[in-house]
């Protein structure tokens, strides 16, 4: 992990200004020390867990609370904010796909990188760095060229993730109250 970790916080590859980098709450594991998160700049994104819940067991029945990331989410939200004394910028989906320009406009901000409407619309299909997962988690992203309307849910929870959902509420609400408005 060290090797990677050199990588994430070494020089930005091909000559760019900004290395944008998503990172996967599941992938922190707990003999990865955290304190390289102090050499980056970081933001959250945050998405109701009833949302999560309803797209996540279309690809695994019954997920663990380990797999949904929330708990690790906000304990990680917690880390960053211990070693800098700020609260990092967090975005929530609905608030991107609500306004997405305006959104994007209070991350850059927040983040210190100039806005550019091309942030808004893509070309369609994966990418090289979606990684080796894309294709069983952006299939619908792959058709996109920009961001769609938000179109809530209509699934609910089951009564088996009943538990696990309130944990999950638990940690988003503590990020919700945090989020750019």
């Amino acid at each position: 992990w060290r090797r990677i970790v050199a990588q994430l916080t070494g020089p930005i590859p091909n000559g760019r200004q900004i290395f944008f980098q998503k990172q996967m709450t599941h992938h922190f594991l707990p003999e990865i020390n955290r304190e390289w998160l102090g050499a980056v700049t970081n933001c959250f994104l945050i998405r109701d867990p009833r949302e999560v819940i309803a797209s996540y067991v279309k690809k695994r029945e019954d997920p663990s609370l380990e797999d949904l990331g929330f708990i690790q989410q906000a304990e990680i939200f917690d880390f960053v904010r211990s070693r800098t004394d700020a609260i990092p910028p967090i975005v929530d989906a609905k608030d991107v796909l609500e306004n997405p320009e305006r959104t994007l406009r209070l991350l850059c901000d927040a983040v210190g990188v100039d806005f550019n409407k091309s942030m808004l619309s893509w070309p369609p299909g994966l990418r090289e760095t979606d990684g080796i997962w894309a294709r069983h988690w952006y299939s619908e992203v792959a058709k996109t060229t920009s961001f769609r309307p938000y179109r809530p849910t209509d699934q609910q929870v089951p009564e088996r993730l009943r538990e696990i959902y309130e944990r999950c509420c638990d940690c988003y609400e503590k990020l919700y109250q945090h989020r750019l408005l």
